[in-house]
């Protein structure tokens, strides 16, 4: 069943009441401003606990969370719906999030949560070496980047297989396979930056760092206009660079979104370049939070208007006055109130 907003807002102030506690008791017990019963790593294991169980439970509720998921994954052996397609979508603004979720899973199966904080200068420090591994760095938060792409790449096949559209499938899976190859650069960058002619830094750019570079610039400009030429429905030269049947009640909104859209697919390139690469242009680490922030926030927006043009799309053939009955884009098995 589809909550109604109170509900969800009621939940999202009970989880934030338990994410602070955690996060003052983990905060307290590490600058030992309170007794240290416990170490203070198992504070975010037990949120990490907690998380899980509402991700499970109610099971009624969550069930078909975890159904539309495994359908997504399923890709290309299904048929992707237009709802499997739009989760899909989804997940690949969901890299830094993903990386996150892999990082606290090794933080919790390697046994750093029960290692004190405090730190001896005198000793080895051995917190957290499995970030610094090689299977960690270059693999495993590779495959993160990849998977989301690797996804919509293979619904895009099998849509292609199934009704031998080459457009827009075809040019939709070169977009996916653009971005996997921004991520694969990201991802060996370290390894290829040797070639540079000095040491360490490079004073100029290489000639692999401006391939690089402009398959990062390619992309990420290919993306936005696949966003307002095929996703929105908009960029018509004919409806003054929007498009028909607008059912937003100022154009200015379009126009901002477009606008916006253009400066947030550079900040979401960013996102696919793994921690740690190398890269020049590589955010800072304090920025990832803004970053992550920033492409929900777009994401968001891009909902609003995918929504709409595919509404246009499913509509357009029951304009009639004698049609009473018009299907629906999202077929669910929930039951909306």
């Amino acid at each position: 069943i589809v909550q109604d907003p109170a509900t969800l807002f009621d939940e999202c102030v009970d989880e934030t009441i338990v994410f602070l506690v955690t996060l003052i008791l983990y905060y307290k017990t590490s600058t030992h401003t309170m007794p240290e019963w416990f170490p203070p790593g198992i504070y975010p294991a037990f949120l990490v606990l907690y998380t899980i169980w509402h991700f499970i439970f109610p099971l009624k509720q969550r069930r078909p969370l975890w159904s539309a998921m495994a359908r997504v994954c399923r890709a290309p052996l299904t048929s992707p719906s237009f709802f499997e397609t739009y989760v899909a979508d989804v997940f690949t603004s969901m890299v830094k999030i993903l990386l996150d979720l892999l990082w606290t899973i090794c933080f919790v199966i390697s046994g750093d949560f029960l290692i004190t904080e405090t730190v001896d200068e005198n000793a080895n420090d051995s917190r957290h070496e499995w970030q610094h591994s090689k299977w960690y760095k270059q693999y495993l938060v590779t495959i993160i980047c990849l998977f989301p792409l690797y996804i919509r790449l293979m619904q895009c096949l099998r849509k292609y297989n199934d009704t031998g559209d080459r457009i827009p499938n075809l040019l939709n899976a070169f977009k996916y396979t653009l971005s996997q190859v921004v991520t694969l650069f990201g991802a060996f960058f370290p390894v290829l930056n040797l070639r540079c002619h000095n040491s360490s830094q490079c004073t100029h750019m290489s000639g692999f760092q401006m391939v690089w570079l402009a398959i990062f610039i390619f992309s990420s400009t290919y993306s936005w206009v696949w966003d307002i030429y095929m996703d929105w429905g908009l960029g018509r030269r004919g409806y003054n660079w929007l498009g028909p049947r607008l059912m937003f009640p100022s154009v200015f909104h379009y126009y901002g979104v477009m606008a916006a859209d253009l400066v947030l697919r550079f900040m979401w390139m960013q996102s696919l370049i793994p921690p740690s690469s190398g890269a020049h242009f590589e955010l800072p680490a304090y920025l990832t939070f803004m970053n992550m922030t920033l492409e929900l926030v777009r994401r968001t927006l891009w909902s609003f208007f995918r929504l709409e043009n595919e509404h246009r799309a499913r509509t357009k053939h029951y304009e009639e006055p004698d049609v009473n009955f018009v299907p629906l884009h999202f077929t669910t098995a929930q039951s909306h109130k």
